[in-house]
């Protein structure tokens, strides 16, 4: 009997154990499905993942999809191209942030990219971990100093342009007049060639209602160390004055960036302020854009071979360019892993497809890789331009301008972003302060004081909406 009993026990601790196993292994399961529910996969699902971006033109969006084909193929995850205007990319942001649906990555302009990571919209780690997976090192210093962000970064920097100033070699050669690169070589130059309404000295961005007009006057007046620090002050004053001598020599009326680019594609301007986007047209690579100088001298390219490039230009206290960099950004709502190998791939086998897009405008920010340092800045030389007729930059333009691009990354600079003002420029640009202000004064409503004052006076009104800006 004694027997029995203990066998009895023995087989209620077994039982008791078994079911002890089959609950842990139960558990274990749940797990596992809920790990793979996280990571937006799930019995007989794709995972996909949504990125926004702001290069919104067909052939671009057309380019976007099959760099995301080549994803998927690698990694087994679908990306949903969805293209957002950037005039619209804000509003848009913040309403996906209080329906708590953000897209995973936004591909935008980097003066969006503090703000957003103030507001909680982008999370910085995620960032900060791509950056530091495929090396700082291999990024263009500048760059990151841009989109720092307390101990990390707010986005990835992806692409970039510096503006330059475009003059005529041939008009200049004739003058004897030396390369425009500070104040008072521009202000000659603009003065000696002037022969309106033929030839107009320089042309520049008066109407209040542009960003343009922000671009190119902050351009001066960062040359000229203005700061949002620094905006009723004497290097203020300066700029003002002296952009209105140079307004002189500018046509008359509101001039933004389509009047500068067809007069000085019909020969009609000696100097003007434009982005790297100019450079197709200059080159005769679009057939609805007409370059009169080709015509007149009968020599396809004359007016390309015969435009210098300035980016960085001297100021009397200091020199600058104006950069624009475009980020991408993995929002604090992503599925961490895709989003984070989404722009890993961006950044690397897909990185010369999307430059490709418009090389013209895309400087690569990740000059290469750790084994290969060079690896993309030497893939963007060879990148074909252009919209109806293909071409390589440097076949064009030689390595002259090239080096001009290359070598003006590191003197990017930006008002307000490398002291976390982000959304403080974001606020400025989109109320258009500024042009508003200094058509005013062009117009001889304010004097030099006064314009400076009220912007210092309007700006000091946003930081404090914002807690300073940061």
């Amino acid at each position: 009997m004694k027997e029995l009993f203990w066998v009895g026990i023995i087989h209620r601790v077994m039982i008791r154990e078994r079911r002890v196993m089959v609950m842990h292994l139960f558990i274990f399961i749940i797990s596992i499905i809920s790990i793979l529910l996280q990571g937006n996969m799930s019995f007989g699902k794709e995972a996909v993942i949504n990125f926004w971006s702001t290069e919104v033109e067909k052939d671009r969006i057309r380019i976007q999809e099959q760099i995301a084909k080549g994803f998927r193929i690698k990694t087994g995850v679908k990306v949903r191209i969805i293209p957002v205007d950037e005039n619209h990319l804000s509003e848009k942001v913040t309403a996906a942030y209080a329906a708590r649906s953000l897209p995973d990555v936004i591909f935008h302009p980097i003066e969006f990219s503090l703000g957003f990571c103030k507001a909680g919209i982008f999370d910085e780690r995620w960032a900060t971990e791509v950056i530091e997976e495929l090396d700082e090192g291999t990024f263009f210093k500048r760059a990151l100093e841009m989109v720092r962000y307390k101990k990390g970064y707010a986005a990835v920097p992806a692409d970039g342009w510096g503006q330059l100033l475009l003059y005529r070699k041939d008009l200049f050669r004739q003058k004897g007049l030396k390369t425009p690169r500070s104040w008072d070589l521009i202000l000659e130059a603009a003065r000696l060639l002037h022969r309106p309404p033929k030839l107009w000295g320089i042309e520049i961005a008066t109407d209040p209602g542009q960003i343009y007009t922000q671009q190119v006057f902050e351009h001066f007046a960062l040359s000229n160390n203005v700061t949002l620090d620094k905006i009723h002050s004497k290097e203020m004053l300066q700029t003002l004055n002296f952009y209105k001598k140079l307004s002189k020599f500018s046509p008359p009326g509101n001039i933004y960036w389509l009047h500068t680019r067809m007069d000085y594609l019909l020969g009609r301007a000696a100097m003007v302020i434009w982005s790297p986007f100019i450079l197709d047209e200059l080159s005769g690579l679009r057939k609805d854009q007409p370059v009169l100088p080709d015509i007149e001298k009968k020599q396809k390219g004359y007016l390309a071979k015969n435009t210098g490039f300035v980016g960085i230009i001297k100021g009397p206290n200091g020199s600058a360019q104006y950069g624009q960099i475009n980020c991408f950004g993995i929002t604090r709502d992503a599925n961490k892993v895709y989003a984070k190998k989404w722009v890993k791939y961006l950044l690397s086998e897909g990185y010369l497809s999307w430059l490709g897009m418009a090389a013209e405008g895309k400087l690569p920010m990740r000059r290469g890789t750790k084994q290969n340092p060079l690896l993309f800045i030497e893939g963007w030389k060879g990148l074909e331009f252009g919209i109806d007729t293909r071409a390589r930059i440097s076949d064009r333009y030689g390595n002259e301008l090239l080096e001009e691009i290359l070598c003006s990354v590191n003197g990017f600079s930006r008002w307000g972003l490398e002291q976390g003002r982000g959304l403080l420029i974001s606020r400025l640009y989109g109320t258009k302060l500024l042009p508003k202000i200094l058509k005013r004064f062009l117009n001889n409503e304010l004097t030099a004081q006064q314009a400076s004052k009220e912007l210092a006076q309007r700006i000091k009104a946003l930081m404090k909406q914002d807690g300073k800006g940061r």
